[in-house]
């Protein structure tokens, strides 16, 4: 019998919801950071300006790197809402809650402590580091994991109503995870589609069981279905620009990021196993016991010699092995991939959390304290994060970003000059100089490595002046050059931004 909550505690979860909702919208309006940031919401600001909801750009040059569904959604924003960073960032934040939603609807198929398993599993997932620092980023981990969770959470429904379990068609959810595969060809490309498959195939394999009839059947209409989706974008992206497309997209954004360290984002082969326990901060210590369990458990019942599984363990449940194939398959893909970024390993943290929720409810069950003591974790993780990007954050960005700079350049009538880069390259400056920077041949932004080259770029810009940015370190370098005059304007703590001229 379910155990209907108290008052009280149904005004937690109501506090809870509109917290996390806070929270996740909240300081989304601070400048753009890293290299990634400014330059995936210049792409969008480009085509946004052209009307082209095609092919991606980046200073005026094809940029066929990623997929259009971030960029549409950031198009989508700055129509609405205009240009800005808040605008760069929305959709990041609302597939950030869209991947919550698709964990608590996952949670609400568990048979027992339903519905209590599924507000557990999503207020772990809302308060997990690794969520919330990556859905408040123009980035496109995020957008990948949302499209990619809602479809591994529609499997799982129709393979427990093929399993007895659960009324209704099993035909929707297949839809569901067929259309939602197609979203994720156009978050991040084939990722999109391997992983779902990898991971269904380990799932089965590890279940010790084959797919039923419905399944095998739904591989050619669901097929096409993905296809059609993800059509949407893939062909008129083909019919604009043929080979070249298939060159850049496919082989050498796909298969030589993946094969080689051609991107320069090298790291050793165990980076993903420190880098995702880490995203299940402020949850850690639960994401460790529910694998140990699950190690244990595993041993118990090779020991058992059982496979009934109406007498498994928890954790070798359904929905916990189901975890651990989703898990898996990213993790072993992306630790032998050549090019390792923090984000890339993001579509294994929900089933992490998933793992991480079993051992939060056995740890509360039972025990009102322990309960308290754990939303308490959760609403202080809010809590939390709200000050860093009150108090700290902003600090960070204002030496991160250029924006401050140009914006000074700027308020002293220097918006139409060119703005160059000393010693540096700034991506940054992609979104708060555009159409400014000077490019190579192949459109990507230009480093000068002398004063000598500076005067040769403002002699063939036939620029009389232009904005300068370079390393607060080399500014004594600069100040003393036989070849320009610099007139200092601001500095941020890292960078320098100064009006150079050529001397006579």
């Amino acid at each position: 019998m379910t155990k209907i909550p108290s008052p009280n505690q149904r005004m937690f979860w109501i506090i809870a919801s509109a917290v996390a909702a806070f929270v996740y919208f909240f300081g989304l309006t601070i400048p753009l950071l890293g290299p990634d940031e400014p330059r995936y919401s210049q792409v969008a600001r480009e085509m946004f300006e052209r009307g082209d909801w095609v092919t991606p750009t980046l200073g005026g040059f094809h940029w066929f790197e990623k997929p259009a569904l971030l960029y549409w959604l950031q198009i989508s924003s700055y129509n609405i809402f205009g240009v800005s960073e808040f605008s760069a960032r929305l959709g990041s934040a609302i597939f950030g809650l869209g991947t919550v939603t698709s964990l608590w609807m996952l949670g609400r198929t568990i048979r027992e402590h339903k519905p209590e398993f599924a507000k557990w599993l999503a207020l772990i997932a809302a308060s997990s580091l690794g969520l919330i620092v990556f859905a408040r980023g123009a980035s496109f981990d995020i957008i990948l994991t949302f499209p990619m969770t809602a479809a591994m959470v529609s499997f799982f429904v129709f393979d427990r109503k093929a399993a007895g379990e659960g009324s209704g068609s099993q035909i929707l959810p297949l839809a569901a995870f067929y259309f939602f595969v197609g979203i994720s060809l156009l978050a991040k490309g084939l990722v999109g589609a391997v992983f779902p498959f990898a991971i269904i195939t380990f799932f089965f394999l590890i279940s010790r069981r084959l797919p039923n009839r419905v399944f095998l059947l739904s591989l050619v209409w669901g097929g096409l279905l993905t296809l059609v989706v993800a059509a949407t974008w893939y062909w008129p992206m083909y019919q604009q620009n043929g080979w070249k497309f298939i060159d850049e997209f496919f082989i050498q954004h796909h298969f030589q990021r993946y094969t080689s360290n051609k991107y320069f984002h090298p790291q050793p082969f165990y980076f993903f196993l420190w880098v995702l326990p880490l995203m299940t901060l402020p949850w850690l210590p639960f994401f460790f016991a529910g694998l140990w369990r699950f190690v244990k458990d595993v041993i118990s019942k090779v020991k058992a010699n059982t496979d009934r599984e109406a007498s498994l363990p928890q954790t070798l449940s359904p929905l916990f092995l189901y975890s651990i194939a989703w898990l898996l398959v990213p993790l072993v893909f992306f630790s032998f991939s050549g090019s390792k970024l923090p984000g890339y390993i993001l579509p294994a943290l929900p089933p992490a959390l998933v793992i991480t929720t079993f051992s939060v409810l056995r740890f509360i069950s039972g025990n009102e304290f322990r309960s308290r003591v754990t939303r308490a974790i959760a609403i202080a993780t809010f809590v939390i994060v709200t000050a860093t990007l009150i108090f700290v954050v902003p600090r960070f960005a204002e030496t991160d970003s250029v924006k401050g700079l140009i914006r000074a350049a700027d308020l002293r009538g220097h918006s139409s000059l060119k703005v160059m880069t000393l010693y540096t390259v700034s991506h940054n400056a992609e979104f708060y100089a555009p159409g400014r920077l000077i490019r190579d041949g192949v459109g990507k932004q230009r480093q000068l490595n002398n004063t000598g080259e500076l005067v040769e770029s403002l002699r063939k810009e036939i620029a009389a002046s232009a904005l300068v940015i370079y390393p607060l370190r080399l500014q004594k370098h600069v100040l003393e050059s036989n070849e320009i005059n610099a007139e200092v304007i601001k500095d941020n703590g890292e960078y320098v931004i100064a009006l150079v001229t050529p001397k006579l």
